[in-house]
């Protein structure tokens, strides 16, 4: 299993955690997205970090 984190870096919001699993599905633990305004925050929560499409299962 390989574990990747995303977001929430010098931020308490935005945290996602990407799990690999051996089987090579991919499980998602929270997709949170950054919280303020303009254009930084829209760019923020353009960018994933890894392609959404290719998540198998995600928790909330």
């Amino acid at each position: 299993m390989k574990i990747s984190f995303h977001g929430a870096a010098r931020t308490v919001t935005g945290s996602k955690h990407l799990l690999t699993l051996s089987s090579g599905k991919t499980l998602l633990l929270d997709c949170g997205m950054f919280q303020g305004m303009g254009s930084l925050t829209d760019e923020l929560n353009r960018d994933f970090g890894f392609d959404p499409a290719s998540v198998d299962y995600m928790i909330l």
